[in-house]
């Protein structure tokens, strides 16, 4: 482990809440919940050293943690933008426009999907449904969605975010 790595004391504190819920043998129970501490805690992304960090507190092996960082897309596995747009791509928000609203986030950053734009604002993903089918089309920011999305309501977040007036937690 690098000795630069470490959870706050009160990431530490949650951390302990968590694991405290599961019996010794069962510490890996409390990964993903652990990963979105570090996540949040060290940049929104996983470095190697985080995920060898997260496997030491656990008391697991680190491709454990590796095989779960990269199996669920909600963790990010290089640097993401202050703000990432996961606009959903499955059948029904495609059939309501989700696809014009990517496009029209691409158009509008200058950036492809998987991207972030060149002052580390903004990251585009795609994601596969985000269970708010009645509401497409729509896309995750932070911990909020953003339903029955519209370029223009798009260009609105946008604008938000920019301020700095949009809230993620």
């Amino acid at each position: 482990m690098s000795e630069n790595i470490a959870f706050q004391p009160e990431t530490l504190a949650q951390v302990q809440k968590i694991t405290e819920r599961y019996p010794a043998q069962h510490r890996k129970s409390a990964l993903i919940p652990v990963l979105h501490l570090a996540q949040k805690e060290f940049g929104g992304w996983l470095q190697v050293p985080v995920m060898d960090y997260v496997a030491e507190l656990l008391e697991i092996q680190p491709i454990e943690v590796y095989e779960v960082a990269t199996f669920y897309s909600m963790f990010n596995m290089k640097p993401v933008g202050k703000y990432v747009l996961e606009v959903c791509q499955t059948g029904p928000c495609m059939l309501n426009g989700s696809d014009e609203i990517i496009r029209h986030i691409k158009e509008t950053l200058h950036i492809e999907n998987g991207e972030t734009t060149a002052d580390g604002l903004f990251t585009l993903k795609t994601a596969e449904c985000l269970g708010a089918c009645g509401y497409a089309p729509m896309m995750q920011l932070g911990k909020f969605y953003h339903e029955h999305l519209t370029k223009e309501k798009v260009d609105e977040i946008l604008e938000l975010c920019r301020q700095g007036a949009l809230a993620l937690d």
